[in-house]
């Protein structure tokens, strides 16, 4: 899967993907500071069953601290959006063309109100964030129509004359979107439209992609530079004004330096957690304790995370509606070479016992047997759904 962090330049988005990785990229006060991608991985956050078994894991992907597991997850960090990306305005072309890798977003914007619809520097409150969720909306809205509209009037024309089942016949020409007959009847019947497609001008096309979009590209919103004074108020406004959303407060500056000292044996800082430990007082600098000091006392003690851990867990489990699970090639919970508990895999929730094996490999699900809980230790068949945390021994016929 992957998550694309989309906001306008300068609201913190580089900020927050290199603190999410680590990863060197260019982080500057002006706009287009992205000008192609980024990519990178992150990772997000679970109880690791290791405990459970009183063992040490061992992953071949991620890390484990302290039974904290950290799987790894792909990160796009786009170019910035101005308004008129859907036109091509700014970097827009080549965002929208980015964007449509991404299965979740997560809009960072800067809820200190200090960087105006241009990503320009401005003083602090002097603008109002909600202006950056409405802008967002309307460009993707726009992206989708732009995509549906595409060949739109041949295939109507089709559509009107061979009279397939409509749900069917719209998914294909917009599969691109990653559009299912199951998603496309949902908003039929929710839009109520006319079962007439010859019917369907350009504003029931709109309403389309809105309804599309929300669906394909679900959000989590970052309010960023939450530590800003006057940034907490923003916040609440912006619940309020916008309840479809999970908002979160949010300091990438904070995460970046608390994993930077974690990186440079400073801090004892697990990503996530609501404080930190230093490690030896003496080996910081007056300027180092001082900022150290300010992201305990306004972020952490305030909000309880800097909400960088936070934002990619909700985008995963909440949005995507993903659940953690470990397979094991026998029941001491090892794989073949002896690791413990090597593998974590992120799936659908509803995914089923031979479903996980295919995710696991093709040969597995293709010589699938059954299935041992390992918590329970019962057989369970194919058809057996999976819930978060399920420790899975797959038994095969080779």
């Amino acid at each position: 899967m992957k998550i694309g962090l989309v906001g306008k330049p300068n609201c913190g988005k580089s900020t927050f993907f290199k603190a999410s990785t680590l990863a060197d990229v260019a982080i500057a006060p002006y706009p287009f500071t992205t000008i192609a991608k980024n990519e990178g991985v992150g990772f997000v956050r679970v109880d690791c069953v290791d405990k459970e078994f009183n063992v040490k894991c061992n992953p071949r992907f991620g890390y484990c601290i302290d039974s904290n597991r950290f799987v790894p997850v792909e990160l796009l960090d786009v170019a910035g959006l101005v308004p008129g990306a859907h036109e091509g305005k700014g970097m827009g072309n080549q965002f929208l063309d980015d964007l449509n890798q991404a299965d979740v977003l997560v809009h960072i914007i800067d809820a200190a109100g200090s960087t105006n619809e241009k990503g320009e520097s401005v003083p602090a409150l002097s603008y109002d964030p909600a202006k950056d969720l409405r802008f967002l909306e309307h460009e993707l809205d726009m992206w989708y129509l732009r995509l549906i509209e595409k060949g739109w009037d041949r295939f109507a024309r089709t559509v009107n004359q061979e009279r397939p089942e409509l749900k069917k016949a719209v998914a294909k020409q917009l599969s691109s979107l990653k559009v299912t007959e199951a998603l496309m009847e949902k908003v039929i019947q929710k839009l109520n439209l006319n079962t007439n497609i010859m019917k369907w001008d350009s504003n029931i096309l709109l309403r389309i992609a809105a309804e599309l979009r929300k669906a394909t590209k679900p959000m989590v919103i970052a309010c960023n530079k939450i530590d800003i004074k006057g940034a907490y108020e923003n916040f609440e406004k912006l619940k309020s004004e916008f309840p479809e959303y999970l908002l979160v407060p949010c300091s990438a500056e904070a995460e970046l330096a608390l994993r930077e000292a974690a990186k440079h044996n400073l801090i004892n800082y697990i990503p996530g957690d609501s404080d930190f430990e230093i490690i030896s007082e003496e080996k910081l600098t007056e300027k180092q304790k001082n900022a150290l000091n300010f992201i305990k006392t306004d972020v952490l003690d305030k909000f309880g995370s800097n909400g960088v851990q936070k934002v990619l867990d909700i985008a995963v489990f909440e949005l995507l509606k993903h659940i953690a699970a470990y397979p094991v090639a026998t029941n001491k919970l090892t794989d073949k070479d002896g690791r413990i508990l090597p593998d974590c895999f992120l799936v659908p929730k509803d995914i089923t016992a031979l479903e996980f094996a295919f995710k696991v490999h093709t040969d597995i699900g293709n010589n699938f047997i059954k299935a041992i809980d390992q918590k329970t230790k019962l057989i369970v068949g194919k058809e057996h759904t999976l819930k978060h945390g399920d420790v899975i021994e797959i038994v095969t016929s080779k």
